[in-house]
Order: C-alpha cells, then sequence, then structure tokens
C-alpha cells in the first residue's frame, strides 16, 4: 500500500504544481512577448498588423540607400581598379586596362598617373586593344574617359541597356553631371569601339544591347538645355542607326531589324561564371535539356548535334544575339531563345521606331528641318512594317515574328507593352493589348511572361525595366489605374524585401512576392544581384511619376488587391504555339 500513497502523493503534488506552471509559463510567454516586441519596435520593424504598413522612415531608408547608390556603383579613373576587377574571372595579380589604338596614350597615361591612386596603378596594366579580336589573350576591361555607374553585383562594368534605366534614377535625383558622362561615355564607344557596347569589357566588342541612345540624350539635354552639346551628338547617332539598319542586323526582306552577334564559339563570361552547384555552364545544361527533351519550336538540328552530343557554331551565335537583347534566358524564341536569330522582335524594332522618331525631334530642335523629315519619313514606314508582321489582330498582341517560317509565334512576353510606350500604338491596339493585362499581372507586379521554364526572364519573375516600360506605356493611353496599381503593388514589393534583407536586388519573384529566386532557377545563374542599378531607378522613377495622393501606398508590404483577380499558376509549358 505504501507505493500506491506515494503514487497518489505524487499526483497530488503534480496536480497543486500545474496551476503554479501555468502562471510561470504564462509570465514567461508574456515577457518573451514583450521582449520581442520592444526589439521589434528598437529595429523600427512594423508591428504585426493586417495589412503591414511600413513607417515613413523605413521608406526615407529605402531612398537613402538609392541616393547612396549612386556613389557606391560609381566608378571613375579614381576607381579604375575597382572597375577592373571582373568577379566573373577570380583572382589576378594585375588587371588589364584595354585602351583605343586611335587613343594618345601617352596622354593618358599621364592622366592616370595623377587621378589613380598609386597602389591601385601598380594592379593595373594598360594594353593597346589590338585591332583583331581574335588577338585577345587575356579578356580586360575597355577604358572609357567619364564617370559612369554599373549595376552592381557580379556586373561591375558599364551596361548597354542598364545605363538608360540607371539614367532615369540619376536625373530624378539630381545627378546631372554623372548621367552626362554616362551618355557621353555611349558617344565614345561609338566613335572608339563602333557600338554601344554590352558592356565595357573585351568579351563582349562582338555585340551591343537594346538601343536607348536617343531617350539618353534627350534626357540629359532636358536637364541641361545644351544645344551645342544636343548637335554634337548627331555623328554618333547616325552611326549606331546604321549598325542596328544594316546586316547582319537588317533583315531586308522585311525592312526590320533583328538582334545579331557577329562573335563565334561560346560566350567568354558565361564559361568562365555560370555556372551551378555541380560546377556545370549554361551549356553543359542546355545539352542535357536537348537530350531528354523534344523540342518542337524550331529545327533542333540546327542547334544541337545528337550524335555527337555536341552544340552546333549556330547555337553559340544565337546564344550570344540572344544576350544582345538582354533578355538572357527565356524561352520567348524557344528553349533559351537560340532562335533568335531568325525573328523581327517587337523591343526592337519598337526601338529603332522611337530612335526615328527621336532623331526627328532632336533635329527640328536644331533648326535641321530637312533631316528632320527624313527621319519621320523612316518611322512612319517601320511604323507600318511593324503593324504589318508585329501586330497579330487575332489575339489582339504584338508577337515577335518568325522570317523564316513568316510566322508570328505566340508567347505572350511584356514586351508587347514597348508599343505603348513608344506612343507606336493607336488606342483600338493599345485596348486591346491592355485586356491581356491579367494573364501577366501578379500580387508583386509584371511577369515577364506567362510560360514558367526555369530561365529568369520568364515567369514568375518580374524586372525593373518592363515595370518602367509597361507602366509608362499604360499612362501614356490613360490607363493611369492599372499603372497606379502595377507600381504600387511593384514597389512595396522592393520596399518590403529591403526592410527584411537591407539591400535592393536585380530581380523578384512577383507571384509570391519575394527576392529569393534561387529555387526556380534552371537557366541562366541563379544568384539574385545586389545593387541594383536599374531597380533603384525604377523605385525613383515609378514613385515620382504616382500621383501624390497614391504614394502612401507603397507603404503597405502586402500590396494592394488587383480587382477581380482569381489566383492563377503560371503556364508550366516550356513551348509555345505558333501560328
Amino acid at each position: 500500500m505504501e507505493p500506491m500513497r506515494r503514487q497518489g502523493g505524487e499526483r497530488r503534488e503534480r496536480c497543486e504544481r500545474r496551476p503554479l506552471v501555468r502562471s510561470l509559463l504564462f509570465n514567461w510567454q508574456r515577457t518573451i512577448a514583450g521582449c520581442l516586441v520592444l526589439i521589434a519596435a528598437l529595429l523600427g520593424a512594423t508591428p504585426a498588423q493586417s495589412p503591414p504598413v511600413a513607417t515613413r522612415q523605413q521608406l526615407e531608408a529605402i531612398r537613402h540607400y538609392i541616393r547612396q547608390g549612386w556613389t557606391t556603383l560609381r566608378r571613375s579613373h579614381r576607381q579604375l581598379l575597382a572597375a577592373a576587377i571582373d568577379p566573373k574571372w577570380g583572382r589576378r595579380e594585375k588587371w588589364p586596362v584595354y585602351v583605343s589604338p586611335r587613343e594618345d596614350r601617352t596622354r593618358l597615361r599621364r592622366r592616370l598617373e595623377k587621378e589613380v591612386p598609386a597602389g591601385d596603378l601598380a594592379r593595373i596594366d594598360v594594353r593597346p586593344l589590338p585591332r583583331h579580336i581574335d588577338e585577345i589573350t587575356e579578356h580586360g576591361l575597355l577604358y572609357l574617359p567619364y564617370p559612369y555607374v554599373v549595376p552592381g553585383g557580379r556586373f561591375n562594368e558599364m551596361y548597354g541597356w542598364d545605363s538608360y534605366f540607371i539614367l532615369l534614377g540619376l536625373l530624378r535625383d539630381g545627378e546631372i553631371t554623372l548621367a552626362k558622362n554616362m551618355t557621353d561615355n555611349f558617344l565614345y564607344e561609338i566613335e572608339y569601339y563602333g557600338k554601344i557596347l554590352n558592356a565595357n569589357r573585351t568579351y563582349f566588342l562582338t555585340r551591343s544591347q537594346p538601343p536607348f541612345l536617343t531617350e539618353m540624350i534627350l534626357g540629359v539635354y532636358r536637364a541641361t538645355g545644351d544645344k551645342t552639346w544636343l548637335a554634337e551628338t548627331i555623328p554618333a547617332i547616325e552611326r549606331y542607326y546604321r549598325f542596328w539598319t544594316s546586316v547582319p542586323h537588317l533583315i531586308p526582306e522585311l525592312g526590320l531589324s533583328r538582334y545579331f552577334d557577329t562573335g563565334h564559339g561560346p560566350a567568354p563570361e558565361v564559361v568562365a561564371a555560370e555556372r551551378d552547384r555541380e560546377g556545370r555552364t549554361h551549356y553543359d545544361r542546355v545539352r542535357a535539356y536537348y537530350r531528354t527533351h523534344e523540342v518542337t519550336d524550331y529545327l533542333l538540328s540546327l542547334y544541337y548535334d545528337a550524335r555527337r552530343d555536341r552544340l552546333t557554331d549556330l547555337f553559340y551565335i544565337g546564344d550570344r544575339s540572344m544576350r544582345e537583347s538582354g533578355f538572357d534566358p527565356s524561352n520567348r524564341f524557344g528553349p533559351f531563345s537560340v532562335d533568335i536569330i531568325h525573328y523581327a522582335p517587337v523591343c526592337l524594332n519598337t526601338l529603332l521606331y522611337r530612335m526615328e522618331v527621336e532623331t526627328a525631334e532632336i533635329l527640328t530642335i536644331l533648326n535641321r528641318p530637312k533631316a528632320a523629315a527624313r527621319w519621320k519619313r523612316r518611322a512612319a514606314a517601320r511604323k507600318q512594317i511593324i503593324n504589318r508582321f508585329l501586330w497579330d489582330e487575332e489575339s489582339g498582341l504584338y508577337l515577335d515574328y518568325n522570317f523564316r517560317t513568316e510566322r508570328r509565334r505566340h508567347y505572350l512576353f511584356a514586351t508587347t507593352f514597348y508599343p505603348l510606350w513608344a506612343g507606336l500604338a493607336s488606342p483600338a491596339q493599345a485596348r486591346r493589348v491592355v485586356a491581356h493585362l491579367p494573364e501577366l499581372e501578379r500580387p508583386g507586379g509584371l511577369m515577364t511572361s506567362d510560360r514558367v521554364t526555369g530561365n529568369q526572364w520568364d515567369a514568375p519573375f518580374g524586372w525593373a525595366p518592363l515595370h518602367i516600360i509597361a507602366i509608362k506605356g499604360l499612362r501614356r493611353y490613360g490607363y493611369d489605374r492599372e499603372a497606379n496599381r502595377l507600381t504600387i503593388n511593384f514597389l512595396s514589393l522592393i520596399l518590403k524585401e529591403f526592410i527584411e534583407h537591407h539591400v535592393i536586388v536585380e530581380k523578384y519573384d512577383v507571384v509570391r512576392r519575394e527576392s529569393d529566386v534561387s529555387a526556380g532557377l534552371r537557366f541562366g545563374y541563379s544568384s539574385n544581384e545586389i545593387g541594383f542599378g536599374w531597380t533603384n531607378a525604377a523605385f525613383e522613377e515609378l514613385m515620382a511619376e504616382l500621383p501624390a495622393a497614391e504614394r502612401d501606398r507603397v507603404r503597405r508590404l502586402s500590396g494592394i488587391p488587383i480587382p477581380g483577380r482569381t489566383e492563377r499558376r503560371p503556364s508550366s509549358s516550356a513551348a509555345a504555339a505558333h501560328r
């Protein structure tokens, strides 16, 4: 009986202790909760609420980060070593900086000795650029005379189309001299390197990027009013226009243009830097895909030798040309977009139309009416051809045209908004394009396409430049409600992720409203680079264009509702139907 009494006594003792335990546990939980609230307050975090709202201090913090970024991402002669270092190539004792053979190297050397710290200059090897690209044995930086802003992360050079969007942010923040410097660097590239480069590294000498030159020139002119400088830009505009409207970029039978890299073989920067955890390059992963998937989007034998398990020479031309487009990679032109060389793209030809219109505007400002009229005729002719080949009446979309198959490719891509941005579409065409917005709009903004393919320029990812283009296009045709909603949801996503991670990045998952994108990426590079030039600029530019009464809504960290939205996942099909 004694053991029984002992057990009963223990049970009674435990029961008697339970209220005390509950009280202690409750007090402990309350203490921890109080500490968490205090920590959140000290960190400036928003207390739990529905929906969460950022403080005005947090909004100011992201603006401060952006303004500071124009300095931290700046490269000048004083930061020449920082610019010469290429994160894509590992460590080197000395970093090569190539100078055009037309430059006065003696004068340049004296200038660098004055402006570059001596210790940095000792780690830089200034070399004349060989006359033939094939003679380059060690890739390096291409010299530019003026300061510029790099995108950030592994992108430590001045990029082609990134720079236009960065320039928008610079002008918004009053960095007019730096904006002009970047534009002058592009004028220098045209004169000394033959074109605006993908970026100022030797391995980019064979290609350009989407042409925004006249946009940049007019942006600077409107800020400075300098007509003398404006007149000096005309020869560069004409030369760069010839680059895009001559073979191999010209498609003679259409009168439209295409992307086309004149280099050959694997892109060096891809082999050097775009490796996955298993050490496979992008090209290794492409071969594995071709071995295990049926491809119906294009004639696979053009790009892949199945018997030898080898990518063809034409594959590498297509791959390089896809990189000239800036959309690297997507399945917009079939798997890995290598068939891009057989397409007249909506984006490129819209940009050339805009270039023609804006060159006419520049010449009108300079009181050269006859020359302006010539450029207006070019724009009118291109508009007519675009509407003939790239406008699809059946779907109500601007679509890329395959001149080899003589068919438009039915692949919904955010570039369908480019003609609205350029003012090329009629009101009826704009209305039909906007009707497709629900297919791309998600809680975090605009998806690049409606297809999940494992490529970074497809769903579910959203990018700053396409938001700028689409939103400006919507505003141009009076779709302000849609433009405001896209702006609020994209900027609030950027703000939310900045509060959580204290950085702005290159791209976002606009379905999940997250900056962690690595899980869904299989092709290209899986990192999300920090900086980031064009996202910083998008925040400044789009916030400035948002009506003042709407700006406070950006602080709603969960975004605002999309009217009539029923959750639909993007299509997982990597193949696109042809018409």
